[in-house]
């Protein structure tokens, strides 16, 4: 696309910005073609535009020089820069840029069913679960998230929930490029009120829940709500579907809010026909294990429908209930059925490992109070022996949470150990004084101990743990680092476990020698 079609487009859009043309570049410089969009300078390419993005930590503008010798051939900047090559000025480039990505990439998610997941708990569950059926409808289908990056070929860790906006429109033009039909995505709170979903629409939007979490960042829950929301109001197709938790407060209110006539003079207004509620009043005959779940999903207007999941635990249910609240109508009952009954293993979600002592460990993102009591009572109910909670907080994260987090394990565990948790610049100690206050004041005879280094903690609940006892390790899922300070650590949950079973059967299997 050239920088003056660029110009034109953004224009029409609506966008209001000042452009310099790079008078002191030769002429066939001053309308270069711009393939490739990008807010990282070490990511440059040649032909790129590259937007200059003012950050916490840096700011965008400093490295326009590096981006023009990697190849950038045009700028998007909040205030002019010494510079001959052409350039847009914005009030706001982080406003602009979805939009400006989208024109250049082709409006990638114009041409895929894009399903669009918000909510605090079971973001991930439930797009992993939407990919499946979809994949067994005959979609290729693309995901991104807290987990994973795929563009229906190629997948890598995830650096963050909702990457910036010119990331997701390269990562849906490659997963169109490679045939997929679908794209599903994580969508948070923070990428959804700075705009990194600008230049994307949603077939299928998803509300899980809302529980108090990101208050550092939000303030309070109608903050928190309101950015959540957004993925409604803004960013949904013509046609598209809501699928609403109801058993949820917020969701509840969400549904009355879509479910009202709307003034068609209103932004947005006429926008989301199609409002599905769904919650446990849909389900019958449940019944659950460690080894999943089985339901039959009782919806209005449409017949009953058994369904088999892989999925253990209630919350689960509810995950998969919001994927068929989403997809019935557009997917084949058939095709939900044996989609659902084939997600796969989700990383890090009630991940569970067999343990040569006896126990079972389990593996969980749970870092909210909400999710942590949804995570241990699953456990709770299929643990013939001692249930045993390690988990720590964040640093820099919603201080409120950690004597929430200890009550909750008190009232559920029957051991805690307190441990570390990505403390950032917060000491980790601190961190687990919070926590141990909260298991304190609920009492509940749950015995605990504080160990801060996170491999440790887990060696000493492995050794102490025998046959029937249930070791739930939450917090950091499938994450491979532990973040101190400003560093990132190598250190995985996984590693750690699969480390101690290593040693135990070392031991295990040396000879005994008499003295």
């Amino acid at each position: 696309m050239k920088f003056s079609s660029l110009v034109e487009v953004l224009r029409q859009k609506g966008f209001d910005f000042a452009v310099n043309h790079g008078g002191g570049a030769p002429a066939g410089e001053r309308d270069p073609s711009i393939f490739e969009v990008f807010a990282d300078s070490r990511r440059v390419l040649p032909g790129s535009i590259f937007c200059c993005i003012r950050g916490e930590k840096s700011d965008g503008h400093e490295y326009a020089g590096i981006a023009k010798e990697l190849g950038a051939v045009a700028l998007v900047c909040e205030y002019p820069l010494e510079t001959d090559l052409p350039v847009i000025v914005v009030k706001s480039v982080r406003d602009i840029m979805g939009d400006l990505a989208a024109a250049v990439y082709g409006y990638p998610a114009e041409k895929l069913l894009m399903a669009g997941v918000t909510g605090t708990n079971g973001k991930s569950t439930t797009t992993y679960a939407l990919r499946s059926i979809l994949h067994a409808a005959g979609f290729r289908t693309g995901l991104t998230g807290t987990i994973v990056e795929s563009d229906g070929v190629r997948e890598r860790d995830a650096e963050r929930t909702t990457p910036e906006s010119c990331e997701i429109q390269r990562l849906l033009a490659a997963t169109v490029k490679n045939g997929c039909g679908a794209c599903v995505m994580e969508t948070s709170s923070h990428g959804l009120m700075i705009g990194r979903l600008n230049g994307c629409r949603f077939d299928v939007g998803v509300f899980t829940n809302l529980n108090p979490e990101h208050l550092d960042f939000h303030g309070d829950m109608e903050n928190y709500f309101q950015a959540k929301r957004l993925l409604f109001t803004k960013y949904m197709k013509d046609n598209s579907v809501l699928a609403i938790n109801t058993d949820d407060p917020w969701g509840s209110r969400l549904l009355k809010e879509f479910s009202c006539s709307r003034n068609p003079s209103e932004p947005g207004a006429g926008q989301v026909p199609s409002v599905a509620g769904f919650g446990f009043a849909d389900v019958g005959d449940m019944k659950l294990d460690m080894e999943g779940s089985a339901f039959t999903v009782r919806m209005k207007n449409f017949p009953p429908l058994p369904i088999k999941s892989p999925l253990a635990g209630r919350y689960n249910v509810a995950n998969v209930l919001a994927t068929v609240a989403a997809l019935r109508g557009r997917i084949s009952d058939s095709d939900i059925a044996r989609g659902v009954a084939d997600i796969p293993q989700v990383p890090g979600r009630l991940e569970k490992r067999r343990m040569s002592n006896g126990a079972t460990c389990i593996i969980d993102f749970a870092h909210t109070p909400e999710a942590l009591r949804n995570t241990l009572t699953a456990v709770r109910d299929f643990c013939p022996g001692r249930l045993i909670s390690i988990f720590g907080h964040g640093g820099g994260r919603y201080e409120s949470n950690r004597p929430a987090l200890g009550a909750v394990a008190a009232s559920l565990a029957d051991m805690i150990i307190v441990t570390m948790d990505n403390p950032r610049d917060e000491d980790p100690l601190a961190i687990a004084e919070a926590i141990v206050r909260g298991i304190v004041e609920r009492g509940g005879g749950a015995r605990y101990k504080v160990i801060p280094d996170r491999r440790e903690a887990i060696f000493t609940a492995l050794s102490i743990a025998g046959p029937g006892d249930v070791l739930l390790v939450s917090g950091k899922g499938p994450e491979k680092f532990l973040t101190i300070r400003d560093q990132k650590i190598p250190y995985s949950d996984a590693e750690a476990i699969e480390e101690w079973e290593k040693l135990a059967n070392s031991r295990a299997s040396r000879p005994f020698r008499a003295r």
